[in-house]
C-alpha cells in the first residue's frame, strides 16, 4: 500500500505539471502608477532592449528597429507598449508577425499565438517619422529633443516613448544596446561602455551597449558635434565625457575644470555608499541651454549647457541612489532629489564650501508661511514632480532625521540604503522601517512632520 501511495502521488504531481495555465488575458496597459497612469504595461517583464536607430537632425527624419526580450508574467491574448509621436511600420512577435493598433501612445500588440505564463519571448518593433520636441507635464523639454545639429535626449518621468517603444516604469529594468547611425561627423552617445564605430558611406554608425539593467527615463543616446575624451576614476573606472565643440573657449575651461573633479567626486561618495554600481561613467555637454537642467541618464548624465561643480555632484550622488536604488512609484521621487541634494551638500562641505548644518539652517530659515512649505514631500503631485521644496525639504529631512539619531546609526542607514539591490524597488515606508531598524527608535513623528505634511516642520 505504501509503494501503491507513492506512485499515486508521484503520477498526481505529473499530472498538475501538465495542467496548462490558465486563459489567455490581456495585459494591462498600465503600469499602475497613479501619477502616470498611462505609462507602463502589465503581464511581463522586459531582459533587454537592443534598439537600431537611424537618424538625420537636418531633417529630423527618424528610422527605427527595436528588438524586446521579455518574461510573461501571465498567459498572454495581447501585450501593449508605450510609444507616441512615431508611426509603427510593422510587429512579430517570436519569428511571426503580430496583429497591432497603435492610438494614443499605446502600442497593442496581439501575437499570432498567446504567449504562455513565465515563458520568455522575442518582440521586434520597425517604427519611424519625424522627431520634434516633446515637452512635459511643466512644459520643460524632455525625450528626444531635436535640433538641427542633433537631439538632446533627457527621459525623466515619462519620455522614454518619444523615441523607443518601451514598457515606461521605473521598476522593469532591463539592459540596452543602443546602434545609432548618423551623418559623418557627428557623434553619439549612450549608456554603457562603446563597442563599436564605423563610417561607411558619409555615415557613422555607433554602438554602445549597457550591461547594468537601467529604469527607461535613465536610457539616453544623445546625438551632437561633441568631441569625447577619457579620464579614470577609482579601481580603474573608465570615464567618457562628450563636450559640445560650440562652447566658447571660456565655457570650454570651465566645463573641463569642472568635469575634472568627477573621480574625485566618486572617490569620496564610494567612503559612504560603497563601491560605484556600474560599469563606467561619464557625461554629455550640450550648449543647448533651452532645456536648462541636468539629468543623472545612468552612467552618463547630460548637462544643458556648462555645469556647475554642485550639479555635477548631485548627478553623480545620483549613481547610487535613483540610479541603482530605485523607487517604485514616482510619488517617492524626493528618495532621488533629496539624497542627490544631501550627498550634494556634503561635497560642498568636504571641498570647503557650506557646511551641512549651513545649508540646512538655510532651508530652515524659510518662512512658514512660504508656498515652499506646503508641498507634501512624499506625495507631491505629478506636476510637482521638480519642485524645489522635494530636493531641498527631502535633504533637509535626512540632516534632521542624521540629528535624531546621531551620526553612527545615520551613516549605517545611509550605506545600508544604498546597498540596496538595484532589483528592488524602494519606497519612503521602505526607509522608515530601516531607519527604525538601525537606530533602534520611533520615528513616526519625524517622518510624518517632515514628509506627510505641507507645512513647516519644527525642527530639530
Amino acid at each position: 500500500m505504501r509503494r501503491l501511495l507513492g506512485i499515486l502521488t508521484v503520477s498526481i504531481a505529473a499530472l498538475a505539471a501538465c495542467v496548462p495555465p490558465g486563459p489567455p488575458t490581456v495585459g494591462s496597459t498600465s503600469g499602475g502608477d497613479p501619477y502616470f497612469p498611462s505609462a507602463g504595461n502589465g503581464g511581463y517583464d522586459v531582459r533587454s532592449y537592443d534598439l537600431t536607430i537611424d537618424y538625420e537632425p537636418s531633417t529630423r527624419g527618424f528610422d527605427g528597429e527595436a528588438r524586446i526580450r521579455a518574461k510573461a508574467t501571465q498567459t498572454l491574448s495581447s501585450f501593449s507598449l508605450d510609444l507616441r509621436g512615431l508611426d509603427v511600420e510593422s510587429v512579430e512577435v517570436g519569428d511571426l508577425p503580430a496583429a497591432f493598433t497603435h492610438d494614443d501612445g499605446e502600442l497593442v500588440i496581439t501575437p499570432a499565438v498567446p504567449i504562455l505564463e513565465d515563458t520568455h519571448f522575442k518582440v521586434r518593433v520597425r517604427y519611424g517619422g519625424t522627431t520634434g520636441q516633446p515637452t512635459d507635464l511643466g512644459g520643460a523639454l524632455y525625450g528626444w529633443v531635436s535640433y538641427d545639429d542633433g537631439a538632446f535626449v533627457a527621459n525623466e518621468p515619462d519620455g522614454a516613448p518619444t523615441w523607443f517603444p518601451v514598457n515606461d516604469v521605473p521598476t522593469d529594468k532591463a539592459t540596452y544596446r543602443f546602434t545609432v547611425t548618423v551623418p559623418e561627423g557627428t557623434t553619439v552617445v549612450a549608456n554603457g561602455d562603446l563597442i563599436g564605430q564605423s563610417t561607411t558611406a558619409g555615415r557613422t554608425t555607433l554602438e554602445w551597449l549597457a550591461t547594468d539593467a537601467m529604469a527607461s527615463y535613465l536610457a539616453m543616446a544623445a546625438i551632437g558635434d561633441y568631441d569625447l575624451t577619457t579620464d579614470e576614476g577609482p579601481g580603474g573606472l573608465p570615464i567618457l565625457n562628450a563636450v559640445d565643440r560650440d562652447l566658447t573657449p571660456e565655457q570650454l575651461s570651465e566645463t573641463q575644470a569642472v568635469l575634472a573633479l568627477q573621480p574625485a567626486m566618486i572617490d569620496f561618495f564610494d567612503d559612504y555608499l560603497g563601491p560605484y554600481p556600474f560599469t563606467s561613467f561619464g557625461a554629455v555637454v550640450d550648449d543647448d541651454d533651452d532645456a536648462g537642467y541636468a539629468l543623472e541618464n545612468q552612467t552618463r548624465p547630460i548637462y544643458s549647457g556648462v555645469p556647475e561643480e554642485d550639479t555635477v555632484a548631485h548627478e553623480t550622488a545620483h549613481q547610487w541612489l535613483g540610479n541603482k536604488v530605485t523607487p517604485a512609484r514616482w510619488s517617492d521621487i524626493w528618495l532621488n532629489e533629496g539624497f542627490a541634494t544631501y550627498l550634494q551638500w556634503m561635497w560642498t562641505e568636504h571641498t570647503g564650501g557650506p557646511t551641512v548644518d549651513d545649508q540646512y539652517a538655510f532651508v530652515m530659515s524659510i518662512a512658514p508661511a512660504n508656498p515652499f512649505w506646503t508641498t507634501v514631500v512624499a506625495d507631491p503631485t505629478a506636476e510637482g514632480l521638480f519642485d524645489a521644496a522635494v530636493y531641498l525639504r527631502g535633504a533637509a529631512f535626512l540632516q534632521a532625521l542624521r540629528l535624531t539619531v546621531g551620526d553612527d546609526d545615520f551613516f549605517d542607514l545611509l550605506a545600508q540604503w544604498a546597498a540596496t539591490p538595484a532589483s528592488e524597488p524602494v519606497s519612503t515606508d521602505a526607509l522608515h522601517e530601516l531607519a527604525e531598524e538601525v537606530s533602534g527608535q520611533d520615528l513616526d513623528a519625524l517622518f510624518t512632520d517632515w514628509l506627510y505634511e505641507g507645512d513647516k516642520p519644527d525642527g530639530p
